[in-house]
């Protein structure tokens, strides 16, 4: 009886259609303004709202002076012909590279740094490795040379291939250390270390740097990571190119100039010092968000966000690539 009741009103009474049509509105409403307690995207909550977000941590940085940058060359080889590397140094270095060098023998020799034995030098790192690589070279530079050094596996040593995946040795892993007494006391990072792939008969995907380790003085392992931002401040296009910062267990040191020179108070990091914050478009660039590394939004607007605007990864911490005096910020909005 209730049921053909309803189907009458429902059939004879418009007033009915129109409670019904009223009733969904205000349900709508609620939902959509939260009242009810759902969370709704931050882009339909007031400007008010958007502050009582919970506030992303920031990772703090330190300062220090790498002494050590090492590039490919542009025209890269393979095992078989050998590879060029570009070192950069603000002191005289030594170059060891050591071929084969086994995934095992590397993580026992960055673990046995951390545990107390101080890899400061070429012949410390290549006892820690234990023997456990094909071939070693190594070469002595002078910090005023900016030259090429070509490295390769010895021919008679027939070996072409380092076998199928997942392999059990690296190609090549290129250590620079300080190669004076003098010297190493003058700078808290003593080693940096460089694992390269190079494309052999069973491999062939190009060459490049795998992974790149700073080690300090006080036994600690910085990660050096690529940056990612627009590769053209005037580009809209939205392409992007990996800039090199640093993250490990301590806080991050900065990355270093081109030439391997530290960082100063203000930062060197020319490709952020535009307008190019992708929000406001009135800032540059000064923060870096984590776990996904974009660096694309300024200070002022990187407490408006809980998600990256570029790839909506969720943001656990953030850090400063500089400290922007507060006037700075000031003048740029009023020009």
């Amino acid at each position: 009886m209730a049921a053909e009741f309803l189907v009458m009103l429902y059939e004879y009474s418009p007033l009915f259609n129109i409670t019904v049509i009223s009733v969904c509105f205000i349900i709508t409403v609620a939902v959509v303004l939260g009242w009810f307690g759902f969370d709704v995207p931050v882009i339909l909550r007031s400007s008010d709202e958007t502050e009582s977000l919970t506030a992303v941590p920031e990772r703090k940085m330190v300062q220090v002076t790498n002494p050590f940058a090492l590039e490919m060359a542009s025209t890269a080889g393979t095992v078989t012909e050998g590879v060029s590397l570009q070192p950069y140094c603000l002191e005289d270095c030594v170059l060891s590279c050591f071929w084969g060098c086994g995934v095992q023998a590397l993580q026992a020799a960055l673990q046995s740094h951390q545990h107390g034995l101080r890899l400061r030098t070429p012949e410390l790192f290549q006892e820690a490795l234990e023997l456990r690589y094909l071939h070693h070279q190594s070469f002595n530079i002078h910090k005023e040379e900016k030259g090429e050094y070509f490295t390769q596996m010895p021919p008679d040593l027939g070996v072409s291939d380092f076998g199928l995946l997942p392999r059990d040795r690296y190609p090549l892993v290129a250590v620079l250390t300080l190669a004076t007494p003098e010297t190493r006391d003058n700078y808290n990072i003593v080693a940096g270390v460089t694992v390269l792939h190079v494309p052999d008969d069973k491999y062939r995907l190009s060459a490049r740097i795998l992974f790149q380790y700073l080690l300090t003085a006080q036994g600690n392992l910085y990660d050096l990571k690529p940056l990612f931002m627009a590769a053209d401040n005037s580009n809209l296009s939205g392409t992007t190119e990996p800039l090199i910062s640093t993250q490990g267990a301590e806080p991050e040191p900065e990355r270093p100039g081109a030439q391997g020179e530290g960082s100063d108070s203000e930062g060197e990091w020319p490709d952020t010092q535009g307008r190019d914050c992708v929000v406001c478009q009135n800032a540059p660039i000064n923060r870096v968000l984590l776990p996904c590394r974009h660096a694309c939004v300024c200070d002022g607007c990187m407490c408006h966000f809980q998600h990256c605007p570029i790839c909506r990864a969720f943001v656990l911490q953030s850090f400063a690539l500089a400290n922007q005096p507060a006037h700075d910020e000031e003048d740029l909005t009023e020009d």
